[in-house]
């Protein structure tokens, strides 16, 4: 089994923090607008699952709808520069516990 060191260019990018998405780390589809706000058969992207969690806990589901429903929108949120700027700086397969409630945070 490959190992996040042994990255390939087939490997997928996160479109987020635009990091490699290698085979053994936690990912998932992100819908730009929420399944719960008519998004359910909208545009998808893969991200890692980190950031996903991420973007989940610093922006509400009526404001991902609203106002951050493409990747450019979304890497623009004052809320997440903080985080693109720490992930950058860690290997592709890295993940931790996210913290945060996306209603006490806007």
């Amino acid at each position: 089994m490959k190992t996040s060191k042994n990255l390939s260019q087939e490997d997928p990018i996160c479109t987020l923090c635009g990091r490699q998405i290698p085979p053994d780390a936690r990912q998932s589809r992100h819908h730009l607008v929420p399944k719960l706000k008519g998004g359910k058969h909208g545009a998808q992207v893969l991200l890692h699952q980190i950031c996903h969690n991420e973007v989940h806990a610093r922006i509400t589901e009526t404001d991902l709808a609203r106002e951050f429903n493409t990747v450019e929108k979304l890497r623009a949120h004052p809320n997440l520069q903080s985080f693109l700027k720490f992930i950058q700086r860690k290997p592709p397969g890295f993940h931790s516990r996210t913290l945060g409630n996306p209603r006490r945070v806007r």
